[in-house]
Formats: structure tokens, C-alpha cells, sequence
């Protein structure tokens, strides 16, 4: 069956609102599978591996079945661990976000019982709890369950391996009789049978299977990254890669919007895809990814369907999908069309268990590799500009500057044609190179790009007055006819701001810059030494991170167009 979305279900505007804001679209199969019948009130056992949802397929519907007009507690899920507990109590947490007035309590051992039974007493009416703890309530009379419509057994199989068998059995016998049961289980040896057949009436058996699914020839990478380190690695994978058309995979909405904003900021043309669009917005990305005028399209998996494009150079898995079939769909996009295709996966601590179980999955080797240097990317540009080198030399026609550099030659006695030559390159080279690369936990390697190039401008305007970053740079790159990534660090003060700006062309940002107003206040810009001298300003750090441009901190790359002006990161 196909899997459903959210949306498609009948949810609470409250829960939907959870889901949407928790970045949620899909449902997974056994949530696809187990949320209708369990909201229908059947009886369920639930066959999937842990890591594929189980924990909503039974949260969404119990949470939608409160009843607040009925006290005590009203659905109660046994756990085998107070890890599992406390997982499954927080997802719970923020599904209900929205719901005004149900609790959720997660009870455990290894906790002061005292401090359960005063939260106890605020009558929460979830409780999910490991089967000792549990007990020790229900002897103590502190865990009132004659009001109990759902009864959930969440990874039975690992509680049966741990010996809690005869405490399932201690207190179901306390539980009423009409209650709606859920048992969810990776596996079903018959110890897991008899408590279906023991407590459970009609059980439907719900098994999340994989597909036979064929994986494509592509070359398949994971690079171990830090959360924080991942856009720098990014960056630089999409550089020294020369990528010129890409997918960047994450698992939710939100995470789409920050990696899409990220890449604008660093002067990438990339765009987003998700189910929050409007079809005719998703329309016209794909159509300007299809054509080239976007390289880097940032989307969800279901975003992503019926994606089919030609000349995909990489899939990037910024996130690992939780199912492994979506792993699969996801590198199939590239390597169409008889070509070659290659895919990157970021990885780190648990990620290692997923990436396993995806190898295992697809019967396929998925490589270790180490992430690029700050010298792979210099290497791949100074390639990419000797290309662009010996293409005008095939092209002719530059004779007329031959008188210029033979006087060149006389003045310079010792410079010999290549040392002029290496020096028009290098020129030709630091004004082609816009960005300039964090080393972090990638390296310790440090950008060689020199502050020099640069010129501080003071601007008359500032938080006070609404200014982002991102004004500055449509302004700049609207006025003077510069690209957006070429504006460096900008900071904001409260009624004043300073913005770098290539050295080269800060004459025509001046100039182009002259009228310039915001919100109906006329803005004036000035060189920020001239502003000081006169003024005293100190021109200290507001502590705005420089993130906006190819001078700026953490920025990478050097080819990429315009970005679009209207999608820029809230954040700075």
C-alpha cells in the first residue's frame, strides 16, 4: 500500500499543527498501516523493525481518543526500558502539543517514587511505564486503571527476552476487560503468539515489509560529520565534487527551509520542495531545476516523487532516511540514463546503526570518506580556471595586448613570460575566488583569503529600523549590478550597520547606493575609516555572525549564480 499523508488523515487541527511544526509528511508504513484501525478501536499487532515510527503509529490515535470529561488514567503502554520510556513519553509530548488538557507521565525505576505520585495526582491521563515500576504503583494505589480504554505492549519481544512476561501478566489481570489492546513487535516467536491469543480480541496482524527493490549502480560514500559541521561539509562536497546539479535530502519540512536558506546565503542556486508548497510553486522549481537555473534542489522524500531528471550529478543524504526504501529511492535519482552517479551520506553515533541496516538492506557497500580539504577545493577552482585559460587561448584574438606585456617585460628585468603569466593568473584567480571556507572539525586547514580585499562600509541604518542582512545584500546587488555572494560580513547594530564589499567595486556601491531608502528612510552608505575619524564609531562586533556573502565566514564555492534575493536565512 502507499503510505499516507498526515494530512490526508482525519486529524485534529491540534495534532496536525504538531506534526507539521515536528517537520512530519508521511507517514510511515506501519503508521500508514496501524493509525486507521487502531482510530476505528480494532485490536493491533504491529510487525516492524525499531526506527520506523511504531511510537506514533500508537501515540497519534491514543492521544486523538482522550477523553476529558472521563478522569483517571485512560491509555497506559509498557515499555522494556526507562530509555524506551522516556522516547516515547517526549515524542507523545510534542504530538500533544496542542492539545489543551491531556497529560502524559512516563514512570520508571531508578526514579523517587515520590516525586511520581505527586505527578500522579495531577491525573495525567497517558502513562507509559516500564512493568516494575508500574507494579509498584498498582500495589501502592497510586495507579488507578479502572478507567483504561487502551492497553499498548511496545516492543513485547524485547520485554518477553528480558523476563517480563509474568509482570505483563500481573497487570493486565487488573485491567478492565473492554479495553482496545496494541502490541507492537519486531519479530512474533510464539511466546509473542500466546499473548496475542491471551489478550487480544480479533487481532489484526499489521506487517511492515521491504519491497524487492533494485539498487541502482551508483558509487555510494558516508562521511562522518558532526550536526553543527554539516553545511561547511556541504559546501565543500558540492565544490570539490564540481557539482552542477544536485539533490540534498532531509527528513523533515523545517530542515528542507534552514539547508535551502543556508545555501542562498553562501551564494548557491538552490531552491526548496516540500509538501507545504503550493503545487504550482513546486511546479515552477522543478521546472527551473529541469532547465539548469537551479544546480541544488533541497526536498523532502515525498516532495521528491516523480522526480524524474536526467544529468543528476549527486544525491546528498543531509539526514539518513529512518526507512531503508527510501534510501534506495532517494540515489536513484542520480545515475540515469546510462550514466554514472554517485551519492553522499552524512552519518554520526546512532546514524552508524541505520547506515547497517540500509547495507544489509541493499545487499550493496556503502564506502567510507573522509570529508574534502580546503586544498581538494582550491585544487578543483585552480583547474577550473586553467580550463577556462586555454579555452581563450583557442579562441584567439588577444594580440593587441602583446605591446603591454612586452613593456611589462622591459620594467620587470627580472620576471621572465611565465612568472608574468603565474601573476595575471593569480590576479584573474583571488577576483574569481568568492568564498572563503571554515576548517572547524573538518580540518585545520586555514582559508588563505586575505581581509585586504575587502572594503567596510558604514550604513545609517539598523535593527532599530528593521534592517537584516538580507536587505543589504538585495539592496547591494540590485544597485550595483554585483553578485549577491560577493557581499561579505555584515553586522547589525541597533542604529547603524557595517557591510563589506569587494575592494575592486566599492566605488560603484557608493555610487549606486546614493538614493537608497528603507521603509521610507533615506540610508546613506560611506567607507567606514572615513565614518570612524569623524564620528567614532568603534565599529565592534554586534555579535551578527558573518555569514552573508563569499568574504564572509563559513562561506564556500565560487561559481554558483545569484541567489534569490526573496529566500534568505532568517537567522544571522
Amino acid at each position: 500500500m502507499e503510505n499516507l499523508i498526515f494530512k490526508d488523515l482525519d486529524l485534529s487541527k491540534e495534532v496536525q499543527k504538531a506534526l507539521d511544526e515536528m517537520g512530519f509528511e508521511e507517514a510511515t508504513p506501519i503508521q500508514s498501516m496501524a493509525i486507521p484501525h487502531v482510530i476505528e478501536g480494532e485490536d493491533i499487532i504491529g510487525q516492524a523493525q525499531t526506527g520506523t515510527g511504531k511510537t506514533c503509529a500508537f501515540g497519534i490515535p491514543a492521544i486523538e481518543q482522550i477523553d476529558k470529561s472521563i478522569p483517571g488514567i485512560q491509555v497506559l503502554a509498557l515499555c522494556p526500558t526507562r530509555e524506551l520510556a522516556i522516547q516515547v513519553a517526549e515524542e507523545l509530548k510534542n504530538v500533544s502539543k496542542y492539545k489543551r488538557g491531556v497529560q502524559i507521565l512516563p514512570i520508571y525505576g531508578g526514579q523517587p517514587i515520590e516525586r511520581q505520585i505527586m505527578a500522579l495526582k495531577k491525573k495525567p491521563q497517558i502513562i507509559i511505564g516500564t512493568p516494575g515500576r508500574v507494579m509498584d504503583h498498582m500495589r501502592r494505589h497510586t495507579l488507578k486503571l479502572e478507567n483504561l480504554k487502551m492497553l499498548i505492549l511496545d516492543e513485547a519481544d524485547e520485554m518477553l527476552n528480558m523476563g517480563f512476561r509474568e509482570d505483563i501478566d500481573t497487570i493486565v489481570k487488573e485491567l478492565p476487560e473492554q479495553r482496545q489492546t496494541l502490541l507492537f513487535s519486531a519479530t512474533m516467536p510464539k511466546e509473542i503468539l500466546d499473548l496475542t491469543r491471551e489478550y487480544q480480541k480479533d487481532a489484526v496482524h499489521l506487517k511492515a515489509v521491504h519491497k524487492e527493490l533494485t539498487v541502482p549502480s551508483i558509487e555510494q560514500y558516508y562521511i562522518e560529520v558532526r550536526e553543527h559541521s554539516k553545511p561547511e561539509l556541504l559546501c565543500r562536497l558540492i565544490d570539490a565534487k564540481n557539482v552542477d546539479l544536485g539533490i540534498v535530502f532531509c527528513n523533515t519540512k523545517r530542515r528542507v527551509d534552514e539547508v535551502t536558506s543556508m545555501l542562498q546565503a553562501r551564494g548557491y542556486s538552490a531552491d526548496a520542495l516540500h509538501g507545504d508548497m503550493k503545487q504550482s510553486e513546486r511546479d515552477r522549481v522543478m521546472n527551473k531545476f529541469r532547465k539548469g537555473l537551479i544546480d541544488i534542489l533541497v526536498a523532502t522524500d515525498v516532495a521528491a516523487r516523480g522526480i524524474d531528471v536526467n544529468n543528476i550529478d549527486a544525491v546528498f543524504n543531509y539526514d539518513l532516511p529512518s526507512d531503508e526504501e527510501y534510501y534506495v529511492h532517494r540515489i536513484g535519482r542520480t545515475g540515469r540514463a546510462g550514466k554514472s552517479g554517485v551519492s553522499y551520506s552524512f552519518v554520526f553515533g546512532k546514524d552508524y546503526y541505520k547506515l547497517k541496516d540500509i547495507q544489509r538492506y541493499t545487499k550493496s557497500e556503502i564506502h567510507a570518506m573522509k570529508a574534502p580539504t580546503i586544498s581538494d577545493v582550491q585544487e578543483v577552482r585552480l583547474e577550473q580556471a586553467a580550463e577556462k585559460v586555454v579555452a581563450r587561448l583557442a579562441e584567439g584574438g588577444y594580440s593587441k595586448y602583446n605591446n603591454v606585456i612586452e613593456r611589462i617585460l622591459e620594467e620587470s628585468e627580472e620576471a621572465t613570460t611565465l612568472d608574468l603569466a603565474a601573476a595575471l593568473f593569480q590576479m584573474a584567480f583571488d577576483e574569481l575566488e568568492s568564498r572563503n571556507y571554515e576548517a572547524g572539525d573538518l580540518d585545520d586547514e586555514r582559508s588563505a583569503y586575505s581581509k585586504s580585499n575587502m572594503a567596510r562600509l558604514f550604513v545609517s541604518a539598523g535593527s532599530m529600523d528593521g534592517l537584516q542582512p538580507r536587505n543589504l545584500v538585495a539592496a547591494i546587488a540590485g544597485g550595483a549590478g554585483i553578485e549577491g555572494r560577493l557581499v561579505g560580513a555584515i553586522e547589525i547594530h541597533k542604529n547603524f550597520s557595517f557591510v563589506e564589499v569587494p575592494l575592486n567595486q566599492v566605488d560603484e556601491v557608493l555610487a549606486a547606493m546614493q538614493n537608497f531608502s528603507f521603509r521610507g528612510k533615506s540610508v546613506h552608505l560611506e567607507r567606514a575609516e572615513k565614518r570612524q575619524r569623524s564620528k567614532g564609531y568603534s565599529g565592534k562586533s554586534s555579535g551578527y555572525s558573518s555569514g552573508y556573502g563569499g568574504y564572509s565566514k563559513g562561506s564556500s564555492g565560487s561559481r554558483r549564480r545569484v541567489p534569490d534575493k526573496k529566500k534568505h536565512p532568517k537567522k544571522y
